[in-house]
Formats: structure tokens, sequence, C-alpha cells
């Protein structure tokens, strides 16, 4: 138990900045077993929980309330990995395991977990079950969701949920793994989980390309999905996005010559000794651009030049930080339908708000991208919580009118909880109001955040 403010105050701010909450204390426990008491005696004296991993949460969701009413339940304690498997390609990991860490151990194993994203260095896995993360690889293996074999979880009387078995097959009722993934610990607290492994990567391709737009990236993604099943990452980076991370990430460089309005990062991979992704990768190429679909492109010809490449793009988020203020948008609308979203609400965003640059960037493939909106010449004191209110709302409209989704991969948290509760089905919202009233009947778990 920490209770020196000094020692709490660095878990009390959210990663962006944006929000920051009070607690007396902060709860380390090591064991699933303690978690249940903690959880037992917090339901007993009605005392609210804010379940904490690498607090690198992009809504506000591990953030305890301003009013000090909760106290913060770090997992970082139980950071262990029970154990792995390359024979039933399932690893056990403790919810407070690092993910990179967890990169590590499979690939002693001749495995890999295939989910990674920039902040896998800090980022831990309860978290990501806890928000079911996506990042660069959905477009192949799909989302934290996906990758989810079962859970260990402690409910909100304190009781243990033991779903580690990983059964393919399993038809006894509701599913509550799946019910937790995703419920940002407002139903329970993830303590463990079976997780997916796949092959390890025998050699990777990883290339830059340079488009003249949105569509003639998501024409090249068709094109080269009609060709091979070997692309695990296709990443779209606008002009205006390369440029920050040129001008405020040291050691990054353009990867081409010239300028172009739209950059794609594309990485290719084998599993086996008798397949060259980077042969494969270079042949597409070479026919995009001699169909136009391409500009120009460079494949990177070590691994150091292909985690250069990947650098910038897992940069994007912190240059735009040291830009200035910013209010970013996690969404997701119809992939075919997304390179015209992006265009119309960028003119549209910086129409309504002259001064500001919205940019678009992120998992073209699976059609969610990061929207995100520099206040620009507009900036000024607290224009997050004034204006940037005002362009959350704009933005969230007009990917409702899309029939889009308003968080992809970040969650709701505390962040976009006004703007669930406007814009969603009165009968979803019912239908999460109730779920969470029967699971947590005291409003104890998380308090404040994704649904009320």
């Amino acid at each position: 138990m920490i209770t020196d403010p000094a020692d709490v105050e660095p878990w009390l701010t959210d990663w962006r900045g944006r929000f920051h909450g009070a607690a007396r204390a902060v709860l380390s426990p090591s064991s699933t077993d303690e978690v249940a008491e903690i959880v037992r005696l917090a339901a007993e004296h009605r005392v609210p929980l804010v379940p904490q991993g690498g607090n690198t949460s992009m809504v506000g969701g591990a953030t305890p309330p301003a009013d000090g009413s909760a106290l913060i339940l770090s997992l970082r304690r139980m950071n262990h990995l029970r154990s792995i498997s390359a024979e039933h390609n399932v690893a056990i990991a403790e919810a407070g395991l690092i993910l990179a860490q967890l990169h590590d151990e499979a690939a002693a194993v001749g495995r890999r977990f295939p989910l990674t994203l920039g902040a896998r260095g800090s980022c831990t896995i309860g978290g990501l079950i806890s928000t079911n993360a996506g990042g660069t690889q959905v477009l192949r293996f799909g989302t934290m969701r996906a990758l989810v074999a079962g859970l260990e979880a402690v409910l909100p009387d304190g009781s243990i949920h033991s779903g580690l078995s990983g059964l393919k097959k399993d038809n006894r009722g509701y599913n509550l793994d799946q019910l937790l993934i995703g419920a940002e610990g407002t139903l329970g607290i993830v303590t463990a989980a079976a997780l997916r492994l796949v092959r390890a990567v025998y050699s990777r391709a990883v290339g830059w390309a340079g488009v003249g737009s949105p569509q003639a990236a998501l024409a090249l993604l068709r094109d080269f999905e009609a060709k091979t099943d070997r692309i695990e990452g296709f990443e779209l980076v606008p002009a205006d996005s390369l440029a920050l991370v040129l001008r405020h990430i040291p050691g990054t460089r353009n990867p081409l010559q010239q300028e172009h309005r739209w950059n794609v990062l594309i990485e290719a991979t084998s599993s086996a000794s008798d397949f060259d992704p980077v042969a494969l990768l270079q042949t597409l190429l070479a026919g995009a651009i001699e169909d136009k679909l391409v500009e120009d492109a460079t494949v990177a010809s070590s691994e150091a030049q292909a985690e250069a490449l990947w650098r910038i793009r897992d940069s994007i988020s912190e240059a735009e930080r040291a830009e200035g203020p910013s209010t970013a948008h996690d969404i997701s609308v119809a992939v075919a339908d997304m390179p015209r979203f992006l265009l119309e609400a960028k003119a549209a965003v910086e129409s309504a708000f002259p001064g500001t640059i919205a940019s678009a960037f992120g998992h073209l493939g699976d059609g969610n991208l990061h929207f995100h909106v520099r206040a620009g010449r507009r900036a000024k004191p607290g224009w997050n919580e004034s204006e940037g209110h005002e362009i959350e709302r704009f933005i969230d409209d007009l990917v409702s009118a899309a029939g889009g989704s308003i968080s992809a991969e970040h969650g709701i948290g505390q962040m976009k909880r006004g703007e669930l509760e406007r814009l969603a089905a009165p009968g979803d919202l019912a239908a999460l109001r109730a779920i969470k009233h029967a699971l947590d009947p005291h409003g104890l778990m998380n308090p404040g955040k994704l649904v009320g």
C-alpha cells in the first residue's frame, strides 16, 4: 500500500495530461487471491477501485475521480508469465506483464504474440484486454478480443472467475471473458489471461510508399490483398504528420527523396525460410508504380532501416504533443468509405474552425484512423477544454452520420463517456447499463468510466 502523496502523485494523471484525479493510496497486490480480498473488502465498505496497469490510456480510463473517493488498484506487481507453450501456442500471462516482455518471452520459444503498438514498452496485458486494444497488426490477426483464449478475473463481489482453460468450444452460457474484454475495468479486475501465439517471424519486409490520395492507398491495399496474404501491416501517414515527426523526433528522416501528399507504411512477413518477403514486397511495389498506384517507394534493406520506418509511424502522437494542443479521435468507419470520409471530414473541420489543422493517420486496412485536430494558430490556454470540446462533438457527429464508431480501439474512458451517452442507440445504452448494474450494483468498479 502506497500512501505517501509524492509517491501516489505520478499515477493520478493520464498519459495525455488531460485528466487529473485524487487518491489516498495505491494498492499493489501480488496475487489473484490478494486482488480478491481487496475487492471483497471494497465491496463490504463501499470503496470504489480504479484498476491501473501501465497508465497509458488515451481516454482517461485509468485516472481516479477528482474527489478522492477511490483507491487505485495497481496490477504492476502481478507481472509474471505463468506458462508458455510452443506446442499449444498459448501463453498464460498476468495482467501486469509488459507487452514488450511478452514479445521477448514468445520469441524465446519460437513464437510471437501478434499485437503491437507504440506503447509496447509500458502498456500491460490487463490494460490491453480491458480496452480491447488493436495496434498495427489487426489487419491479419484481429484485435485483443481475437487473441484472448481465456481470462482469470476478480468480479465485483470478490469472487474469482477462472477461465484460463483456453477451450476452443465451451457453450456453458454467457461468455464472461468476452464481457470483460473491452469493459475498461468496470465489470471486474482482469488478473491473468490465456493468450494465443503464432509462429515467429522468420523474416520480414518493411516498405514505405508515396501515394497521391487516400483512395490510391486503399486501391494499393486491395491490389496487394488480391495477390498475397502476407501483408500484415498497412499504415496511412499524411505528409503533415510525417513533417511533424521529422521536426520533433531526433534521428528521423524522410524515407523518400521527395515529399508526397500521402504515405503508406507496409509490412510483409514470413514464418518459413523458403519464402522471401523482401522480394515479394519489391515486386508488388514495382508493379504498383507501373500501374500508377504508387508515386515512389523504398524497401528497408536491414532490420535497422525497418525499425526506423516504424519509428516514424509510432512517433506521430509524441510529435503532435510537442507541436502543441490537439484533440485526438480514435474513429472507425467502413473501410471502403474511409478515404472519402477523412477528406470530407478534414475539409469540414477546417472550414468550421479556421486556423486548425485536421489530420488522419493509422490503420487504413481495418477502417480505424486516428483523426486528430491541432489547434494551429487558434492555440491558447485552455483550448482543449473550450473549443476542443466543440471540435470533438463536431467530429463525433460526422462519424455517427457515416455509420461509424467514436471509439475504435482506445475505449470510452471518461473522455468519451458523455459522447457515448449522447450518440448511442437508447437500446444499446440501456443494455450496457443493465449489465453494469447486474455485475456491479454499487458502481465500485472504475467509477466514472464507460457507462454509469
